[in-house]
């Protein structure tokens, strides 16, 4: 099957009476538009989206009388930073951002891909954090410039 772009979005607010059959993407492969993936249900999928269109959770791709092919993002490792101040929020912010990291930030928290080296860096500046698994449903955005650290 091959989907060139999204029929709609899932509403989650409704009762859904069709098989919703998930495929799962990478949070990068939300800002691919060629992707060749399998459905949960092993259904063949072939997405080459049109110019300036990108999936988001939720996105339908196929519906017919039974059922609806939405995209879903896998569940990955993450680590949740939970700063109890502007203070904390400054240090974390700080080491992520001399580290390059990308990092999200929603509701009070900072989200990153979970890596080895950064728990023992958040304890180091005694900040809160927590490793969970979560549904990224934004690519991480890699900003600015590059520079060099010359001395």
């Amino acid at each position: 099957m091959k989907i060139t772009k999204p029929l709609g979005r899932l509403d989650e607010n409704s009762e859904e009476t069709k098989l919703i059959d998930y495929v799962e993407l990478e949070w990068e492969e939300l800002g691919k538009r060629i992707l060749r993936k399998k459905s949960n249900n092993g259904e063949d999928i072939a997405i080459a989206l049109e110019e300036e269109i990108y999936l988001h959770p939720g996105d339908i791709l196929f519906e017919n009388e039974n059922k609806k092919i939405v995209i879903n993002t896998v569940l990955e490792d993450a680590i949740i930073i939970y700063p109890a101040s502007v203070e904390e929020m400054g240090r974390a912010a700080f080491e992520l951002g001399n580290r390059h990291t990308p990092c999200l930030i929603q509701d009070k928290e900072i989200i990153v891909r979970y890596d080895s080296t950064i728990p023992p860096l958040l304890k180091d500046i005694n900040v809160t954090f927590a490793n969970e698994k979560r549904r990224f449903n934004q690519p991480f955005k890699y900003k600015g410039h590059s520079h060099t650290h010359e001395h």
